[in-house]
């Protein structure tokens, strides 16, 4: 964290409810302003977020407000929350004040970044055009990655989500030679603990970097970790030219921490109880992510879909600021189809011929149609059987069920867990083994050959 210089207080602490302060004061600081008071040796931050009159201003604490009480004396930091940044971020674990987690020294740059960055001209942001592959089948198939845009996977609890996001850092540390930035929004420890030694074993923590605001923490970190995140990623684009991957799990921790706060700061909840301002807030750490002549930041974010209701308002907003969307299914998991991708819901607003090429285009169609004339005929085949279906849909269906099978992938960052060795399959070899399976070339293979492994030119495990 920034140093602050304790100088002639500007007022003090009126009111203590909960994580919520009223700080009196004779000129009241600016929205936004990282206030602090004194607890001993230790400094307890606060950042302004309503001006009550003329002398008063709620403020959030980001740190425990156990210990605070009426007349603290408080006093002003002269700037908004502030992190340090330098070349040495890589290969750490830092809070949301910069400082570390992983039991080594504090930054040594003297280097400082707000929060809350700065907006690029226009005419400096670049257009998401370019496909970035990751070595996933199902994703580089028919939802891909776009280079410098947003991808959302959306899912329910326990359809892997985060194990995604684990495969995805290795995968642009190891294809793309890219740098990572993982934003904890509300994260379990656990959690944390797991990928933190994940990445280690894996030999990629040097080219990651971890921001953690962990789920038992004010809803003030809650809510600004993933600008924390956003402001490494920043720097590593634009003063170390790397290509980013900003990875934000979850979401949907950072839309509660919000509605907490709106409600703290007594504002009238909206629609199903969400904060009034949702749509700001989301818009805010959405719209900094993009690209510029020095380089990309490219967005995986975990979203949770309460009760899998994806006309939830929050994942509605969320929606809309995505160009790619990779929905996880239940479904798909309960048939042990890992990753549990739904093929047909998902999709990318650049899986167009123009952009892929014709080839691309027209082999992802074709493995969509077979799989939603099987998704059709499901009912009739439970009630009827295979026989009862005409000779063209059988074969629909035989071939549909192959690539379904096909589209399953063992990660690298669960074969300690599987015993299944992790593999990576190229974008040319997905695209020739779909079009085989389009043609009927494996046709005669049985189902299981299909199952959970690389490119089908490679011998099965």
């Amino acid at each position: 964290m920034a140093k602050l210089d304790s100088g002639q207080a500007i007022g003090h602490v009126h009111e203590v409810q909960g994580p919520v302060v009223v700080i009196r004061c004779e000129q009241v600081p600016a929205l936004g302003r990282a206030l602090y008071t004194l607890l001993g040796s230790e400094k307890v931050l606060f950042e302004v977020h309503q001006h009550l009159d003329e002398h008063n201003v709620r403020a959030i604490t980001l740190h425990s407000s156990a210990r605070l009480s009426r007349g603290l004396p408080v006093f002003d930091s002269g700037a908004p929350l502030q992190v340090p940044v330098g070349p040495e971020v890589l290969g750490r674990v830092v809070d949301i004040f910069g400082a570390p987690l992983d039991g080594q020294p504090p930054f040594a740059s003297t280097a400082i970044n707000s929060i809350h960055g700065w907006k690029h001209p226009l005419h400096e942001v670049r257009a998401a055009q370019e496909i970035l592959p990751v070595g996933i089948k199902v994703i580089d198939l028919l939802c891909p990655f776009v280079r410098g845009g947003k991808t959302g996977l959306f899912g329910g609890a326990g359809v892997g989500k985060t194990v995604l996001i684990m495969e995805f850092i290795r995968a642009v540390s190891a294809i793309h030679k890219g740098v990572s930035v993982f934003a904890g929004i509300g994260e379990r420890i656990r959690e944390g603990h797991e990928l933190w030694h994940e990445l280690r074993q894996a030999g990629v923590m040097d080219q990651a970097m971890l921001v953690f605001g962990e789920m038992d923490e004010s809803p003030g970190v809650r809510f600004r970790i993933g600008h924390t995140a956003l402001t490494y990623a920043e720097y590593l684009r634009d003063s170390m030219q790397k290509e980013v991957l900003l990875l934000i799990d979850n979401v949907f921790r950072f839309v509660q921490a919000g509605s907490e706060i709106s409600s703290l700061l007594g504002r009238m909840p909206a629609t199903v109880g969400y904060q009034p301002t949702l749509g700001t807030e989301v818009a805010e750490l959405e719209d900094r992510i993009d690209s510029t002549e020095r380089g990309a930041i490219t967005s995986v974010q975990a979203v949770y879909v309460p009760a899998d209701d994806m006309t939830d308002p929050a994942v509605t907003t969320i929606l809309g600021h995505l160009d790619t969307t990779i929905i996880l299914s239940r479904s798909q998991a309960a048939e042990g189809i890992y990753p549990a991708v739904d093929p047909l819901l998902s999709g990318s607003k650049l899986l167009e011929s123009s952009v892929v090429g014709r080839h691309h285009y027209a082999i992802a169609e074709g493995v969509r149609e077979h799989l939603a004339r099987y998704r059709e005929l499901q009912d009739i085949i439970t009630m009827l059987g295979m026989e009862e279906l005409s000779p063209r849909d059988r074969t629909v269906v035989l071939r549909a069920r192959k690539l379904q099978r096909y589209l399953s992938q063992p990660f690298y960052v669960t074969a300690a867990l599987s015993g299944i060795e992790g593999t990576s399959v190229s974008l040319a070899d997905t695209l020739a083994d779909c079009q085989a399976f389009l043609a009927g070339h494996y046709d005669d293979i049985p189902e299981e050959e299909c199952y959970m492994r690389g490119s089908m030119e490679r011998p099965t495990r």
